[in-house]
């Protein structure tokens, strides 16, 4: 059985807890307002600010006719108090934003732990139905992200509208995978009318809806991988493979990571899947990398090369001003 001294405690800890609450929720409270709210006296409510002060929290008081309590600006970061709605939204505005900045992971932990086991299952199946590659991408709304999650993780089929062709069709998938690329949201998903896996913008799916029929998981490809692959390569008509003379970081650095695949080979080599509407245009961008490399495919493509250091001879060798 609990004693007297604990259950004063927890009471005390809860209406401390209120509190805060109360004063993130509006910019000022009057004593007696908060007294009233609390069930206390104004001053047990005097008691309450000086232990939330102990706390770290910067609570101000007015003082006079206008005066009152509110939570100001300091110099650390104290806890925050946040209801279920609002630990999830957070968690989504993380995910949407941040992608995987050390800050963000840092700030996904620590929600895990402090989460009830009602809400930590939700904070997992974001986390855990988000894959990366790149960073600093366009925002989308959260709430088509949350819906996209959560489908993900119930394996629940998903319907959404998407532009095709001239107009807009419905589409009907199995979700597998939300993929964050260095500039979008994309979902992987397997699409039942065309019996195949595709890669959707999120930004351009409306009217997103997940339906109560549940679906078998297939074996899937690497999530980001695919999504990368179709968004820098598999969706041209061309898609030349390079080996260039450098480290793969190196290039990493010098192309976004939705206009080419790098893959190590060695220390000092590394391979490079692109794509695009020309093949002049692609091989005038390898050039400007600035390393030695290699065409390894298509074939077409080491003429085109020959052609251009022909071109490039012949303007090099001609009159100078």
């Amino acid at each position: 059985m609990e004693s007297a001294s604990g259950a004063a405690e927890r009471g005390t800890t809860e209406r401390v807890l209120t509190l805060l609450g109360l004063l993130q929720g509006r910019r000022q409270w009057s004593g007696p307002e908060l007294a009233e709210r609390l069930g206390v006296t104004s001053r047990t409510v005097r008691r309450d600010v000086e232990r939330l002060r102990a706390l770290g929290y910067p609570v101000l008081a007015g003082q006079g006719v206008g005066g009152g309590y509110q939570l100001g600006p300091g110099q650390v970061l104290p806890p925050l108090l946040l209801d279920d709605e609002e630990a999830i939204a957070t968690t989504v505005a993380l995910l949407a934003g941040g992608g995987t900045s050390d800050a963000t992971l840092r700030a996904l932990t620590k929600l895990d732990q402090v989460l009830p086991a009602r809400l930590r299952h939700e904070v997992r199946a974001l986390s855990g139905s988000v894959a990366f590659f790149g960073a600093g991408r366009l925002a989308v709304d959260p709430d088509v992200l949350m819906t996209l999650a959560r489908a993900c993780r119930d394996e629940v089929e998903t319907g959404f509208d998407y532009p095709a062709g001239s107009g807009v069709r419905r589409r009907r998938t199995e979700p597998y995978r939300l993929v964050a690329s260095d500039r979008r949201w994309y979902l992987l998903a397997y699409d039942l009318d065309r019996d195949d896996w595709r890669t959707f913008r999120v930004d351009r799916m409306t009217e997103v809806a997940a339906r109560t029929w549940r679906f078998r998981p297939r074996e899937a490809p690497d999530a980001a991988a695919y999504v990368q692959e179709g968004v820098a390569s598999r969706v041209y008509p061309h898609r030349p493979r390079f080996l260039l003379h450098a480290p793969a970081e190196t290039v990493r650095r010098q192309i976004p990571a939705s206009a080419g695949v790098v893959q190590p080979r060695g220390e000092d080599r590394c391979e490079l899947l692109s794509g695009g509407n020309s093949l002049d245009f692609v091989l005038m961008h390898v050039v400007l990398l600035g390393h030695d490399f290699e065409v390894l495919d298509p074939p077409e493509l080491a003429d085109r090369a020959h052609a251009l250091a022909e071109r490039l001879r012949s303007a090099a060798n001609g009159p100078r001003p």
